[in-house]
């Protein structure tokens, strides 16, 4: 079981940044991969951003060139860097990590997730 809190977002205008962080009860060394995801009203939940333990990185095309995804190990925490910020940005971002403890389990955890909106 892995436990993932949110923090970091809110309100800002377009244009603007804003930074999420995602807190492990797990070590991120544990982790096969730890993310995050977004959702917006009506739409299916899309990829953001997500590293692994390898240390290799995967963004969702609409963000590349503005997201940045980085990790604090001592700390248990991933972060996102969200810069430029664009109104189609608005959603609820939800935090998402992946282990694999036997070669015949897996397990996957969401966060309870943080709003971010992007107004004109």
């Amino acid at each position: 079981q892995v436990q993932l809190v949110e923090s970091g977002g809110g309100l800002v205008q377009s244009g603007g940044s804003l930074r999420l962080a995602c807190t492990s009860s797990k070590s991120l060394s544990r982790l096969d991969a730890i993310g995050w995801y977004r959702q917006a009203p009506g739409k299916e939940r899309e990829l953001v951003a997500r590293t692994t333990t390898g240390g290799s990185t995967n963004y969702g095309y609409s963000v590349q060139g503005r997201f940045t995804i980085s990790r604090d190990n001592a700390k248990n925490t991933v972060y996102l860097q969200m810069n430029s910020l664009k109104p189609e940005d608005t959603a609820v971002y939800y935090c998402n990590a992946k282990w694999t403890p036997t070669v015949e389990a897996s397990y996957n955890s969401w966060g309870q997730g943080t709003q971010v909106t992007v107004s004109p």
